[in-house]
């Protein structure tokens, strides 16, 4: 059964009741998103995002007019894609504990047409982290990468890389409901037996912490930082998901198939796939003038 909203009453305003968030519905929204099983990385950002506003609330009452308020707050903080994304945590956590009222609509956001090239990873800005990451002597950091890169993977997949699917260089990936085979390239295949053999790891996830856990993905994020400058490679151009979308962007480059890369990707709308092939204005300015169709009047 879901929880009802506490009340206390205020002291100055006779029976007059005030809503507020409370430990049991942050306690009792947790069991829900395990129980219908969202994946962690999700599950971490909706507690995340409700931790927030009710920190944010403090003592207030919580009331639509304070939900527009937060959004307001969002608004001037934060990009729209972080405000829209924080709003659906909102809303899913409203609707667990039977307030529908509270929810916010989305903010609208024009479709972007072009990548922006200040936050697009390279090629050439990738291999230099690869060798920043070798000249450090860091073999884990550099098979991530590869790893993430080679293979298209969400840094929360990186667990699904065992020392098993090295072996047969295929592994199963369930991710967000989703079931999908993976096939990892056999150049990678042989660096990590390599690494395998070194580390004598015999089975399960084969990058691990040094009391065997899977590594955390906000170490992995410290990590990539921690090679921006002497990679020469701005620092908002460097995490996780972003060698994913290199990835996207050489395939699509390469196969033209936006289907089958959403397959490889595991993404449920071919439109989500889009935003990771998108180009930059440069390259359609280039493509453009190659047509040929301005010509100079003599």
């Amino acid at each position: 059964m879901k929880p009802q909203f506490n009340t206390i009453k205020y002291s100055k305003r006779g029976n007059c009741i005030m809503k507020k968030i409370t430990q049991s519905h942050i306690a009792g929204f947790t069991t829900h998103l395990i129980l219908t099983e969202k994946a962690k990385s999700t599950k971490e950002k909706y507690l995340r995002d409700v931790i927030a506003f009710k920190n944010w609330l403090g003592k207030k009452e919580l009331t639509k007019e304070m939900v527009l308020l937060y959004k307001d707050y969002l608004i001037k903080n934060h990009k729209p894609a972080g405000v829209n994304g924080a709003l659906s945590s909102l809303n899913s956590f409203f609707s667990f504990i039977n307030m529908h009222e509270l929810k916010a609509k989305s903010i609208k956001i024009q479709t972007r047409i072009f990548a922006n090239k200040d936050k697009e990873l390279t090629r050439a800005e990738y291999e230099r982290l690869l060798n920043a990451a070798l000249s450090r002597k860091n073999r884990r950091l550099f098979l991530i990468m590869k790893t993430i890169c080679s293979c298209g993977i969400r840094v929360s997949e990186l667990e699904y890389i065992t020392a098993q699917a090295v072996k047969t260089g295929i592994t199963n990936i369930n991710c967000k409901g989703k079931l999908r085979q993976v096939f990892l390239p056999g150049q990678l295949c042989k660096m990590l037996r390599e690494y395998i053999k070194t580390n004598n790891i015999k089975s399960g996830p084969v990058f691990i912490t040094r009391n065997g856990n899977p590594l955390n993905r906000s170490n992995i994020w410290k990590m990539m930082k921690s090679l921006c400058d002497e990679a020469n490679v701005p620092k908002d151009k460097v995490f996780p998901h972003n060698f994913r979308h290199l990835f996207a962007r050489t395939y699509y480059s390469i196969q033209k198939d936006i289907v089958r890369l959403a397959d490889i990707l595991g993404h449920s709308s071919i439109n989500t796939t889009r935003i990771y092939t998108m180009e930059s204005g440069d390259t359609h300015r280039r493509q453009i003038q190659k047509l040929g169709l301005v010509r100079c009047l003599k």
